[in-house]
């Protein structure tokens, strides 16, 4: 098809109307603060209005809704592309971008569709501050911490994660406390615990099923450990922040 017709008006009435859209380098001037993991710049520079906002960028739809939509995704889309880029694993950035594209086909209004962008830019943003901090640790620590992200479904112990990165069990404990500044059983613990409050907002899951997924032994053990955690229950997380449009959770 054809489109010399249809950009020639396009770009004629942007000139008519004085349309100027947004330096490009100024885009991806934030992308890379978001990048750097700069999360208090990003704080700074959030926008007043959708109109603020969309200033300088172009018109996607003649829906308002639908057109802030649309810009949530892209900026998604091109966010996780420049953290993987600096680092951030694949499977967490896309799976990350999926998560607040959903969340934007949800929104009622225009302002709604902003406030996620906002939180979005500041999620990927604290991800890869965390991420730099983390690469001052040593090589067996992070390959420690990769164990647990990816077997958080199975019992783990500091003598099978001491057989796995190749260090006496004992020297471990220490190692990992001393670069982490929290002992491996609290890490674990912390690290099923945010993956449960995930799982409860963005997912539909029954407690039983979430509390099988991260290897617990019983759902009384994991309603134990989330409320010392988050000083509530499971449910009355659920209840608080479940984030996917009309669907009604499993309890």
């Amino acid at each position: 098809m054809d489109t010399n017709k249809d950009l020639n008006y396009k770009l004629y009435l942007q000139k008519a109307s004085g349309f100027t859209r947004s330096p490009l380098n100024n885009e991806f001037q934030r992308y890379k603060l978001i990048q750097a993991g700069d999360v208090e710049a990003i704080k700074k520079g959030l926008y007043n209005s959708v109109d603020n906002y969309l200033e300088g960028k172009g018109t996607l739809s003649t829906d308002s809704l639908r057109n802030m939509v649309y810009h949530l995704v892209i900026a998604t889309a091109i966010i996780a592309r420049v953290c993987i880029e600096g680092g951030l694993s694949h499977d967490e950035a896309f799976t990350l971008s999926d998560i607040y594209i959903l969340r934007g086909d949800n929104c009622k209004t225009p302002q709604q569709a902003l406030s996620v962008i906002e939180e979005m830019q500041i999620d990927f943003a604290t991800r890869m501050k965390l991420l730099k901090k983390n690469n001052i640790i040593s090589i067996h620590i992070r390959k420690c911490v990769d164990y647990i992200y990816e077997h958080l479904h199975e019992k783990l112990t500091v003598e099978l994660l001491a057989d796995v990165v190749g260090l006496n069990a004992s020297y471990l404990s220490r190692l990992f406390s001393d670069e982490t500044g929290v002992s491996i059983k609290k890490f674990i613990l912390n690290a099923k615990t945010e993956t449960a409050k995930n799982l409860l907002r963005y997912s539909d899951f029954s407690q039983t099923d979430i509390s099988l997924a991260l290897g617990f032994s019983s759902q009384s053990a994991f309603i134990n450990v989330f409320k010392n955690a988050t000083g509530m229950t499971p449910r009355k997380y659920r209840t608080m922040y479940f984030s996917i449009g009309d669907i009604v959770p499993e309890k």
